[in-house]
C-alpha cells in the first residue's frame, strides 16, 4: 500500500506527538500505527532499491507491545492514566544500542547474529514506557563513518535520493524517519552521527549534553565521545523523547544528575511564542566559508534573517582552535576504538575464525578473527589508534590532541559569554552520491568538521532542516549549540526557528520529499528554498 492512500498516509506522516494524541484521544489504535509502520518498512525498505533502514524487523513483539497498550487504554482507570505520553508511538533503534532478544550488530560481521543478553538503560526506559520497537537500524561498522556505506550489511540510501547516502554513522536512523519508516528512533552522535545524517535527510538530529543520557548498553566507540540522542522530524518529538530516555543512571559513570525535564515545554514555549527578543546568537566564523556549499550557506544566511526579525541578536564570534578540531578528533577517537574493540577478539562471543594452519593459540585464533570480522574503516582506525597510543609516540599525539581539546572547550567558553547560543550550518555540503568519497578517507572525515567540535567539548547541539539546496535540490541543515546542561534552551531556540521555517514553507520541509518508488531524483526539487 503506497503512501496515496489517506489513512494509511495520516497514520505514518503524522508526529508523534501528534500520534501520542491521536492515541491517548483513541482516535486510533497503537496497533493500527506500528502495523502502518510495518508496512511502510515492508514496502519501502528492502529490494536492490530499497531504503535499507533497517537490519532486523521487529514485528512481533512490537505488535504485542501495541496490543497491550490498546488494552490498558481500553481498561482505563489508573493504568491507562499512568501510561507514559508516548505509550503505543512506534519507535526504530540504532542497531549499536544493545536490545534483549534482538540481535545488535554493530554493523559488523563480527557481531553478526549476537544476542545481547541484557537492555542497554535506555531501552529499558522505551519498554517500561510501552514504545512499540519496530526494529534495529543499518550503521557504519561499530559507528565509524559519515555516509553509512562502512556497514558489513550494505548502504543504506537516502529517501530523498536513492542514489545518495544518508549519512552516517546513523544513517539508518535518519533514513527510517525520513522515509515515513518510524516517526522515532535513537542514535549515537560521537563526532557528527545523529545530527549529520539529520542534514542531510531533512529530519531533526540531537546529541545531548554529554551524560544526559545514560550510554550504558550502547557499543563504545569512543567513550569520552560518545552520546545516545534522538531522531525525528519535529523539534517537540526529538525533545519528548530525550525526557523519555534521559535522566540519572547509576551504571554509567559519567552520567549528570541533572534534571532534564523541561525539554518538551520549552520547545512547545519556543514554537508557541515565537519571540526571540533579547536572545544573542553567536555565528561561529569559523564553521563557514570555503568548503562549504553554496546553497548550503544560502539556506543557512536567510535562517540568520529569520531569527533576526524575531527579535534575536546576532553577532560574529571566532573559535580560532576550531581549526584544529578535525585533526585532534582523528587522534582521540581512533585511540579510544584501539581500546574499546580489542575486546571483540573470537574468545569471549561473536565472531570466531580459526586459522587455517600452524599452532592453534588465542593469538592466531584473535589475529584471524579480527582480520576476517573488522571491516577495512574498522581496522584503519584500530590501526591509527594503536600507534597513536604506542610507546614514544602517546605525547605527541594523543597527548597533544588532549591538549588542543581543553582549547576547544576554552573557545566555547568565550563564545558563550558573548552568545546564548550558537550557529552554523550542521554539514558543509548535501548528501553526496553514493560511492563517491568511498576510497577516500580524508574527504570523508571532512563532513563532520562542523559536528565535532560539540562532542570534545560535551556541549549539547540539534540539527534541524534550514531548506533545499539550489544546486541540487536537497536538504540542508542548521545547527544550534548552546552550552553544556543547556539543553532547554537549545529546544527553545529550535523550536522557534523551526515554526518560523515551517511558515516560510507552508509546511514541513519532508512535504517537499520526492515520492518513493516513483523514480524521482532530487533535481524534482531543485531551486524549491
Amino acid at each position: 500500500m503506497g503512501t496515496n492512500d489517506s489513512r494509511l498516509s495520516d497514520l505514518i506522516t503524522s508526529s508523534a506527538s501528534a500520534l501520542a494524541g491521536k492515541l491517548a484521544a483513541k482516535e486510533v489504535s497503537s496497533e493500527e500505527v506500528t502495523q502502518a509502520h510495518l508496512d511502510r518498512i515492508a514496502e519501502v525498505d528492502g529490494g536492490e532499491r530499497g531504503i535499507h533502514a533497517f537490519l532486523h524487523v521487529n514485528t512481533e513483539e512490537a505488535l504485542g507491545v501495541a496490543r497491550e497498550v490498546d488494552a490498558i487504554r481500553a481498561a482505563g482507570g489508573d493504568d491507562a492514566a499512568a501510561l507514559h505520553p508516548l505509550a503505543g508511538v512506534p519507535i526504530a533503534i540504532k542497531d549499536l544500542i544493545v536490545t534483549k532478544g534482538q540481535p545488535t550488530t554493530a554493523g559488523s560481521r563480527i557481531l553478526e547474529g549476537w544476542m545481547s543478553p541484557y537492555d542497554a538503560t535506555v531501552i529499558k526506559k522505551i519498554r517500561a514506557a510501552r514504545l512499540p520497537i519496530l526494529g534495529k537500524t543499518n550503521l557504519d561498522e561499530f559507528a565509524m563513518g559519515s555516509s553509512t556505506e562502512h556497514s558489513a550489511f550494505g548502504p543504506t540510501r537516502n529517501p530523498w535520493d536513492l542514489d545518495r547516502i544518508p549519512g552516517g554513522s546513523g544513517g539508518g536512523s535518519a533514513a527510517a524517519v525520513a522515509a515515513f519508516e518510524a516517526p522515532l528512533a535513537l542514535g549515537t552522535d560521537t563526532g557528527g552521527s545523529i545530527r549529520q545524517p539529520g542534514a542531510v535527510t531533512g529530519t531533526v538530529g540531537v546529541k545531548p549534553t554529554y551524560g544526559a543520557v545514560s550510554r550504558y548498553g550502547a557499543i563504545a566507540m569512543a567513550s569520552s565521545l560518545d552520546q545516545i540522542g534522538p531522531v525525528s522530524r519535529t523539534v517537540l518529538d526529538a525533545a519528548l523523547l530525550q525526557e523519555l530516555v534521559g535522566g540519572h543512571d547509576p551504571f554509567d559513570s559519567t552520567s549528570l544528575t541533572d534534571s532534564f525535564d523541561t525539554l518538551a515545554a520549552a520547545a512547545r514555549a519556543g514554537a508557541a511564542d515565537g519571540s526571540l527578543q533579547g536572545l544573542r546568537i553567536g555565528v561561529v566564523k569559523e564553521l563557514g566559508g570555503e568548503g562549504y556549499q553554496a546553497g548550503v550557506e544560502a539556506r543557512f544566511r536567510e535562517s540568520l534573517e529569520l531569527l533576526k526579525g524575531a527579535g534575536a541578536q546576532v553577532v560574529e564570534v571566532s573559535c580560532p582552535n576550531f581549526k584544529y578540531a578535525l585533526g585532534a578528533y582523528y587522534l582521540i577517537m581512533p585511540s579510544e576504538v584501539s581500546s574499546n574493540l580489542a575486546k571483540f577478539d573470537g574468545v569471549r562471543y561473536g565472531l570466531r575464525v580459526l586459522p587455517q594452519d600452524g599452532p592453534m593459540t588465542i593469538e592466531r585464533v584473535m589475529a584471524a578473527t579480527r582480520a576476517a570480522g573488522f571491516g577495512d574503516e574498522a581496522k584503519r582506525r584500530i590501526i591509527l589508534g594503536t600507534y597513536a597510543l604506542s610507546a614514544g609516540y602517546y605525547d605527541a599525539y594523543y597527548g597533544s590532541a588532549q591538549k588542543v581539546r581543553t582549547l576547544i572547550q576554552r573557545d566555547f567558553d568565550a563564545a558563550f559569554a558573548q552568545a546564548d547560543v550558537l550557529i552554523s550550518p550542521t554539514a558543509p555540503t548535501t548528501a553526496f552520491p553514493l560511492g563517491e568519497k568511498l576510497d577516500d578517507p580524508l574527504a570523508m572525515y571532512l563532513n563532520d568538521v562542523a559536528t565535532i567540535p560539540a562532542n570534545l567539548a560535551g556541549v549539547p547541539g540539534l540539527s534541524l532542516p534550514s531548506g533545499l539546496a539550489d544546486e541540487d535540490g536537497l536538504p540542508a541543515g542548521l545547527q544550534i549549540l548552546a552550552p553544556a546542561r543547556e539543553d532547554a534552551r537549545l529546544y527553545r531556540v529550535g523550536a522557534a526557528l523551526e515554526a518560523l521555517l515551517e511558515a516560510q514553507w507552508g509546511g514541513p520541509l519532508l512535504a517537499k520529499a520526492p515520492a518513493l518508488g516513483t523514480g524521482q531524483s532530487a533535481e524534482t526539487n531543485a531551486g524549491v528554498k
